[in-house]
């Protein structure tokens, strides 16, 4: 049976001249309930990519139960390097809404479900490894590349304090990423004037309902929707960003529109030889 989910690939140039590649399969907005075997078996097969590491831009559950689907699902992932931080989803369980209102502006309104553990899903992907990127940095070696790295907590909830993270980029790093939920350009431009290297994001599903050859009618924040999934750069200093169009959808509005479920695999290169 083929897999539900599009495996983007993208190679990036941005490690020192010399320097080993890294694969990182980035994924995010899994919006997982217990039940969903096809969900969790294809979520499994991404270690068939075989990444160097592993980066999940939040919104892993989708139910106050989905705790012990979510560890199964990665199972094999967790045994990887991995980054994370968190999104709304794991803090809120969804909430009925009329499904067209994913087609409006971001006006700042939210209507939060039950409390989630997200306690416990936090607890059990630290003790399999995994570096929680929630207001953290961290810096780790990776095929001999030094990688440093830092998050923020859901922008989209308001719970992102960027100056907890800041800093300028690490000298003794080869390459400084940030990781965050929702890219909200606040989060996003605090990171740029630290001169970080690659962003990671989620949140946006790419837009859910698209219009072929046109794209996203939404982000859900306040991003361009040419930038609702994929790479490109942001602000005046070009900021390269890769954000994810999501693996899952709220189960209150299941449908897609010209925008699969992804997860991405990017390749990290030395840059060329000038």
């Amino acid at each position: 049976m083929p897999m539900a989910y599009k495996v983007q690939r993208s190679i990036l140039p941005l490690l020192p001249k010399g320097s080993s590649d890294i694969t990182i399969l980035h994924f995010s907005d899994l919006h997982l309930r217990p039940g969903q075997k096809r969900k969790i078996a294809d979520i499994k097969s991404f270690i068939n990519l075989k990444p160097d590491l592993v980066i999940s831009t939040g919104d892993f559950l989708a139910h106050k139960d989905a705790v012990g689907p979510v560890i199964n699902a990665l199972d094999e992932l967790l045994d990887l390097p991995g980054f994370f931080v968190f999104g709304s989803n794991d803090y809120y369980g969804p909430k009925f809404k009329n499904p067209f209102s994913y087609l409006k502006k971001d006006h700042g309104e939210r209507k939060l479900g039950n409390k989630l553990p997200w306690q416990s899903l936090q607890k059990k992907l630290i003790s399999r490894g995994w570096k929680d990127l929630n207001h953290n940095k961290v810096k780790i070696k990776i095929n001999g590349v030094i990688v440093e790295a830092r998050g923020t907590d859901d922008a989209h909830l308001e719970l992102d304090n960027y100056p907890l993270v800041k800093g300028a980029a690490s000298k003794s790093a080869d390459i400084s990423l940030g990781v965050t939920h929702a890219p909200y350009e606040r989060v996003l431009a605090a990171m740029a004037s630290d001169k970080l290297d690659l962003i990671f994001a989620g949140h946006t599903h790419g837009g859910q309902v698209c219009i072929p050859f046109y794209g996203a009618l939404v982000t859900n924040c306040d991003l361009p929707q040419n930038q609702a999934k994929g790479y490109s750069e942001f602000g005046e200093t070009k900021m390269p960003m890769h954000v994810s169009a999501g693996a899952g959808t709220s189960p209150y509005a299941p449908i897609r529109i010209a925008c699969r479920p992804e997860a991405t695999l990017l390749t990290l290169t030395a840059k060329e030889l000038n």
